[in-house]
């Protein structure tokens, strides 16, 4: 049986989208398997290559066709929701509301961004069957590996998307690859790899394509690896070098919200900055809220951790709580406390906050269908999302923030770049996922951010996994999870801005236009037919 035939069948196209599916979502999940990912997608590729000339699907068939690719996909990416369970740090979760929560959201999720991708695939069938891509079928691959990186964009344009399972991920061990995004995002890796196994699948449909579409793929491969190594050894201009220490409590979820907590989490905290400052740190950063409380100057809170600011003669970055009386709520913040124990007046709040965690969106829906999901809100209500950047501007560096799920939107920390920030520090709290692949996952998150702006990049987390991440997306300081201690290192301050901080999406605003155009001259053309047939 050839690959033509094989894809043809409607069993076998399942098994093709199963094995893609499952193969690259576990490219994320253990990303030292990451040159895999290369060729993962072929199998995909042969069935949108060949959905294109297949003539009796209809469309409906082919989102069937694209939520089940994506589905397999995302439950593999999100299998770290089980790690959840029993959800013991929210107070009244039973076991049996536990479960719902979990499943809700490892497979919840998992549909949710599954519908999504079914829409992709309908993109991608009415773009190769237009007469421009019928007739420059040779194109095809590289119009696929387009239309992905613009889907996986739109991730990022509501709370519904969650740009969690990005394809650059699993390249997080093999980082000279990753160089370009410096030049054109991470959407351009993205754009990379699809088009690779694209170009394969391409040449197993078309052997007589063979030779040129190995060329292709080679030249792609070439230049990413190519121009990865000469951006990956080019210096940093860096204005010097800072010693920044990021404090990891391993004070859970769990632990920090229970009564009686907030002794052991001063203790924990006072001793590991004492420790850090000996060791001539200029900035700790701490995880996010790891006070969980409002504070203030004047409160017992603020004067902790004055006091101790003033004693170790270091800047400390506090997660914690800020109040807005005027909308009458709270923000997740991360509050500067200078070595003379005052508070830095730039206080910077965290702009993308995590759905059932800090916000419940359509709360009234999900309070009759699903009830456990409405409670998942740790405070007793909303969180506040920031709106601005707010660079902290110290003596010892311009310093931009970014909170947990901040890090996984690029434009956050390119917005922080543009207004001067000269190194990134990131608090996280990752304790929800105990030790599972998701730490990892995330930190990769901030590999990107790292690269795409030429930053380094301190990242504090409550339980783990806490790192030093350099401008060329290199960790070269990493605490396990799980543990309470530290990362130390120095970082470089650098003022200057990669292509892709002075451009940003450039690169998919082309591929939408040339999506757009291409449909637009379509339509134009079928409708011309049809007055011609009148």
């Amino acid at each position: 049986m050839n690959v033509n035939a094989f894809a043809e069948k409607r069993i076998y196209r399942f098994l093709l989208l199963a094995i893609g599916g499952v193969l690259t979502g576990l490219m994320l999940v253990f990303p030292k398997l990451g040159f895999l990912e290369w060729v993962t997608l072929i199998p995909v590729g042969i069935f949108l290559l060949s959905e294109a000339d297949a003539p009796h699907t209809r469309m409906r068939g082919t989102y069937g066709y694209g939520f089940f690719f994506f589905f397999c996909y995302y439950v593999v990416v999100f299998h770290w929701f089980v790690n959840l369970y029993p959800l013991d740090f929210i107070y009244g979760m039973t076991p049996v509301a536990a479960l719902a929560v979990v499943l809700a959201g490892s497979i919840g999720l998992s549909a949710l961004q599954a519908l999504f991708g079914g829409l992709m695939f309908m993109v991608v069938r009415l773009c190769l069957r237009t007469r421009f891509l019928s007739e420059k079928r040779l194109l095809r691959p590289f119009c696929v590996a387009g239309i992905w990186a613009v889907y996986e964009w739109t991730q990022t344009l509501g709370w519904w998307g969650v740009p969690w399972g990005r394809l650059p991920i699993g390249q997080s061990e093999y980082i000279v690859g990753l160089q370009t995004a410096s030049l054109f995002g991470s959407y351009f890796i993205t754009f990379a790899i699809v088009a690779v196994n694209l170009c394969i699948a391409y040449a197993l449909l078309e052997r007589k394509s063979l030779k040129l579409m190995g060329i292709c793929a080679a030249a792609v491969l070439v230049f990413q690896y190519g121009a990865g190594t000469a951006l990956y050894f080019i210096d940093s201009k860096n204005e010097g070098t800072i010693k920044i220490a990021a404090i990891q409590g391993n004070v859970s979820s769990l632990d920090k919200w229970s009564v009686g907590s907030t002794q052991k989490t001063y203790d924990i905290y006072e001793e590991l900055t004492l420790k850090a400052a000996q060791e001539g740190a200029d900035i700790v950063v701490w995880p996010e809220t790891a006070l969980p409380y409002v504070i203030e100057p004047d409160d017992s809170y603020g004067e902790f951790c004055s006091e101790l600011a003033m004693e170790a003669g270091v800047t400390i970055l506090v997660g914690a709580f800020t109040e807005d009386e005027e909308l009458d709520g709270e923000y997740n913040s991360i509050i500067a406390i200078l070595p003379d124990g005052s508070f830095h007046e730039t206080v910077y709040s965290k702009r993308r906050l995590v759905p059932f965690g800090e916000f419940v969106p359509f709360k009234e829906v999900f309070e009759v269908i699903i009830p456990p999901l409405a409670e998942l809100v740790m405070s007793e209500e909303d969180v506040l999302a920031g709106s601005e950047a707010n660079v902290i501007v110290l003596e010892e560096a311009n310093v931009g923030s970014l909170i947990c799920f901040d890090s996984i939107y690029e434009e956050l920390a390119r917005d922080a770049t543009k207004k001067g920030a000269q190194v990134i520090c990131l608090s996280t709290n990752d304790s929800w996922f105990s030790d599972s692949a998701a730490l990892y996952m995330h930190n990769a998150q901030a590999q990107l951010r790292a690269i795409e702006n030429g930053r380094y990049v301190a990242r504090a987390a409550n339980t783990g996994i806490s790192t030093i991440i350099t401008d060329k997306g290199k960790v070269v300081c990493e605490l396990e999870p799980l543990v309470d201690g530290m990362v130390i290192g120095e970082v470089e301050v650098n003022s200057h801005k990669t292509l892709y901080t002075q451009i940003g999406n450039v690169f998919v605003y082309l591929w939408i236009a040339a999506i757009a155009v291409l449909l637009a001259f379509e339509t134009a053309f079928m409708i011309k037919s049809k007055k011609k047939n009148k």
